[in-house]
């Protein structure tokens, strides 16, 4: 196996153990252990309120409640800003992993190869990080927490009535397992359903995404009905599942209502009868009295309560383990970008190709296989031959786009990888046009490139015109009213405008074009490639005749081209 695919296997391995470290961070257990605090609080407040009730029914007037009462206050004030800050560190806890989740998974798409073929379009991918990813909070600001209240504070409080009563205790302990059992085989069809809704939502987006893309080609060809049946259909899909959600929800929430208020009414009928008199066992003393089985009976819904609470945020887990499922699937390693070596010195332009064998992810067959070329610095070089026979794929290989199965690009005699893509500007056929300023389509965000080089960059592309058009309104995303032509001299203007660019790389940059628009974007990017490298893409002889130097590809896997 080549040692580019070991490394990654051994990033990727490190990755995956810090993800399982980061899985539960301090600030949530610090959240779930307060709150858990603030909910055992009730104890001391019932045995008081119990006692209090004791006093006034032997005949105890105000002086012997008032000091019990005011602890009982006191106590719930200090319950009600401990249960506050709880559920603030909660949050804050749970935006930071979000944040954390979120940085990883741009992370690992940034390091993903633009060719790799088995990565998530952009519409599903912002649709998961943007949109689903918030799930997560609710997931780990609610229901983490209410997870280990649900398995503390039932079993303090069990603590506390078994020593009063062990019939109230048996009862307690005989409800309190099935409603973990019940909410468990319903939680495994709610997490079912909240995956296929994610999925469903995630497709959705990139459907609608994909299609207003296309929106033009769409309504030029007369699909536009088609299209709006499809969208209905998935929207129409989404909502059922939706649905589905929604009642296993509301069916986990029933399920645990029932037997909580079974629990705490059988709890109720035994101390009654006990302290009529009609039942005499039970209790350790052969009977209750008044304050502890009030006492009891106080504890019996707070035994319930964390476990209804759990039983409220239920839905949040699956919603929010699905969410995590799907970030985590983004953030899996696929084609990673070269990395390449550190450049020693000024990086010289000519490039190699060594016995360079490709294979997209999927496919059996290599795209290229132990191809050998060698461009010298500041030559012309067109790659000639029709669709299939690998053009793009040397361009994107000699790009530091791509991993080699085997062999190696090397870029001044060094790999191909990040040094090497700091010096070379890429022309697509079809380039991207972003929403926003015609100049800063052109800086790209580049903090060297300031706004008079970007405009210069555009009148030597001769979009003078376009730049007077626009320099009160903004570009539509994908270059809405922008001609072929255009977008092109604007992909040549970002070419044009770096100061580091020595390589320039051409992919198909007349295809789809008239033959004057042809023609004039030929010697554009002629013009352009004075005394840098160039290498071209393309399967249009008469600007193949235009390069310097022509190397004829066949569609089977390109193996070997003559120096």
């Amino acid at each position: 196996m080549p040692r580019a695919y070991l490394d990654n296997a051994t990033q990727g391995k490190a990755r995956n153990h810090q993800r399982r470290r980061a899985r539960q961070p301090s600030g949530l257990r610090n959240a779930a252990l307060v709150q858990t605090l603030a909910a055992l609080l009730w104890i001391p407040q019932a045995g008081l309120l119990s006692v209090a009730v004791g006093r006034i029914a032997d005949g105890g007037g105000i002086d012997a409640v008032i000091w019990p009462a005011i602890v009982i206050a006191l106590l719930g004030v200090l319950k009600s800003c401990l249960d506050a800050a709880g559920g603030r560190l909660a949050f804050r806890a749970a935006r930071a992993e979000l944040s954390l989740r979120r940085a990883r998974v741009v992370e690992a798409l940034a390091r993903r190869s633009p060719v790799d073929n088995t990565r998530q379009t952009s519409g599903e991918a912002a649709s998961i990080v943007g949109e689903q990813a918030e799930l997560i909070v609710p997931y780990l600001a609610r229901f983490q927490p209410a997870r280990f209240k649900a398995s503390a504070v039932p079993l303090v409080i069990l603590a506390c009535v078994f020593p009063i009563s062990w019939m109230a205790a048996l009862v307690l302990l005989f409800a309190m397992p099935l409603i973990p059992v019940f909410m468990a085989l319903i939680g495994w069809r709610a997490q079912a359903a909240s995956e296929k809704q994610l999925a469903a939502t995630g497709g959705l987006n990139g459907f609608l995404l994909d299609r207003l893309r296309g929106l033009a080609t769409i309504r030029a060809l007369g699909a536009v009905d088609a299209t709006a049946t499809r969208l209905r259909a998935d929207a129409e899909d989404l909502k059922t599942r939706t649905m589905a959600v929604l009642r296993i929800a509301f069916l986990s929430s029933a399920v645990l209502e029932l037997f909580a208020a079974l629990g705490v009414a059988m709890v109720a009928v035994y101390i009654g009868f006990s302290l009529l008199g009609e039942i005499r066992f039970g209790a350790w003393t052969g009977g209750l009295e008044l304050t502890s089985g009030l006492f009891v009976l106080l504890l019996a819904p707070a035994f319930f309560e964390p476990l209804r609470e759990l039983s409220a945020v239920w839905h949040d887990r699956a919603s929010g383990e699905a969410a995590m499922k799907a970030l985590d699937a983004l953030s899996q390693d696929g084609m990673l970008l070269p990395q390449g070596e550190p450049a020693l010195g000024t990086l010289s332009t000519d490039i190699r190709f060594r016995a360079v064998t490709f294979r997209y992810p999927g496919s059996d067959a290599s795209a290229v296989e132990r191809y050998d070329l060698h461009i010298r610095a500041g030559e012309h070089v067109a790659l000639l031959g029709p669709s299939g026979s690998g053009k793009s794929t040397l361009l994107a290989l000699a790009a530091g786009l791509a991993p080699c199965q085997s062999g190696r690009v090397e870029i001044g005699g060094q790999p191909a990888g990040r040094a090497s893509r700091m010096r070379i500007a890429w022309i697509g056929q079809k380039p991207h046009i972003f929403a926003g300023a015609i100049t800063r389509n052109v800086s790209l965000g580049r903090p060297q490139v300031s706004t008079q080089q970007a405009e210069a960059a555009l009148d030597a592309a001769q979009l003078g015109r376009l730049k007077s058009a626009y320099r009160k309104r903004t570009l539509g995303d994908g270059g809405a009213g922008l001609s072929g032509g255009e977008a092109l001299r604007l992909a040549m203007a970002r070419a044009a405008v770096g100061p580091d660019t020595l390589i320039i790389l051409a992919d198909e940059p007349t295809a789809h074009l008239d033959r004057e628009t042809a023609d004039d974007i030929t010697e554009r990017l002629l013009e352009l490639a004075k005394g840098k490298t160039l290498l071209v893409a393309t399967h249009d002889p008469r600007l193949a005749a235009r390069i310097g130097r022509t190397i004829h590809l066949n569609p089977e896997p390109a193996r070997e081209a003559a120096e």
